[in-house]
């Protein structure tokens, strides 16, 4: 599953460094430490993968 804005990709990255020991966990804050708690090294991968140019900075929120 791809990221869907410029910003989850970002923290997927982020996240995906933290599990393979190129940066220190306490050093993820907000959704870059939620990834790494829930999210396994694959999946960070294919989000973190995923090509930047059309996607949005910050994905909208539904109205309800």
């Amino acid at each position: 599953m791809p990221a869907k804005s410029k910003v989850q990709q970002i923290a997927a990255g982020l996240a995906l460094s933290a599990k393979r020991g190129e940066i220190p966990v306490a050093q993820l804050t907000g959704a870059a430490r939620d990834m790494y708690n829930s999210m396994s090294a694959t999946q960070l991968r294919h989000y973190a993968a995923t090509k930047r140019k059309k996607l949005p900075q910050r994905k909208k929120k539904k109205k309800r």
